[in-house]
């Protein structure tokens, strides 16, 4: 079931089209991202889905509720969404349990306080609820600001950037922890990043925006290993562009011997013809050659592996294995998994 329906949305600034007839489903339980470089567009679809923005047109539905149409335009305080953003807007006069109970003024006294209880005991910071914000941690903010959303209710949760301003150490603890709760609670959640590792490790589902427009919308693995843009494949990782030609339905000639081809798309009616492939450093492996003309230009210990550069054509080929030996001369020897195939 659909939470969140987005259709042929518009936004305009002075005039001009910042996002143009973008489309986008959010399922009940689901959570996605607004992923794409900073500028990109991410910040404003998400303000225009809050209703925070004017000079928007086309088609918003949240739940069962029409919030955008030709004739419509609720309200943010109307739309039934839960706003997180990177500051995380805390009322710093008022204590935790202050801060949860804000948007209850609907609920008597006993219903507030058994709420606020409830909600402060999802996070496991019952014990906190006479604290202010400044005597708790980034993350223990974050955590209140997401669960004082929660206590009433929204369809969907909207996140903005929500994580940036926490300890990376800590970051990827609260991420789980919060995607751990959502699942829980079967809530709905947009969340807009420029962080792959956070786009990566909090949503179900990943939507790319370039320039305004979505290019993709995909697993995270799906993504990473059949991008269906070369915008897409550079994006998520540095890698190299090989001329290639199909040998068979599963085979390509490279540069640097055959690779197996893995990919969904069936290659048979292309055998014979030739286009690029896009490998990254994991997909490459180095092996000892006397007779090879590559040499290792830099080697380099990044922790789980060794990052070796060459020079290949005028072009830099970056190598990434967790062998921990030294190499002097080279060949190179492709892994059997490819990323994506693009037909010239």
């Amino acid at each position: 079931m659909s939470v969140l329906s987005v259709n042929n949305l518009s936004v305009s600034y002075q005039d001009k089209n910042i996002i143009s007839n973008l489309n986008l489903e959010v399922q009940h339980g689901e959570i996605v991202a607004l992923f794409g470089a900073s500028g990109g567009g991410k910040s404003t679809i998400l303000k225009a889905i809050a209703g925070l923005l004017e000079q928007v047109t086309g088609k918003v539905k949240i739940g069962e509720q029409q919030v955008l149409s030709a004739k419509i335009n609720l309200p943010a305080e109307k739309r039934h969404t839960g706003l997180i953003f990177q500051d995380y807007a805390l009322f710093p006069h008022l204590t935790v349990a202050e801060n949860v109970a804000f948007g209850l003024q609907k609920l008597s006294r006993d219903e507030r306080v058994q709420k606020v209880t409830e909600m402060l005991a999802l996070i496991k910071m019952a014990d906190y609820a006479q604290h202010y914000p400044h005597q708790l941690s980034g993350g223990q903010q974050q955590r209140i600001a997401i669960v004082r959303a929660l206590a009433c209710q929204p369809t969907i949760l909207l996140f903005d950037e929500a994580f940036s301003n926490i300890d990376p150490k800590l970051r990827f603890e609260l991420i789980t922890d919060i995607r751990n709760l959502l699942k829980s609670q079967k809530i709905s959640a947009l969340f807009v990043t420029h962080n792959q590792d956070e786009a990566f490790a909090f949503c179900d589902r990943i939507a790319v925006v370039n320039q305004g427009r979505i290019e993709q919308v995909d697993t995270p693995a799906q993504l990473f290993n059949a991008p269906a843009t070369q915008y897409i494949a550079e994006f998520l990782g540095e890698g190299l562009w090989l001329q290639s030609r199909i040998k068979s339905a599963n085979v390509l000639a490279t540069p640097f011997g055959e690779a197996d081809y893995l990919g969904k798309q069936c290659l048979s009616e292309f055998i014979g013809k030739t286009g690029l492939i896009y490998l990254r450093p994991h997909q490459f492996t180095l092996a000892a050659d006397a007779n090879s003309k590559l040499q290792v230009h830099n080697e380099r210990f990044i922790g789980e592996c060794y990052e070796s550069l060459l020079q290949w054509q005028q072009q830099s080929i970056k190598v990434k294995t967790p062998t921990s030996f030294l190499h002097q001369t080279v060949s190179l020897n492709i892994n059997t998994q490819i990323t994506k195939v693009f037909f010239e």
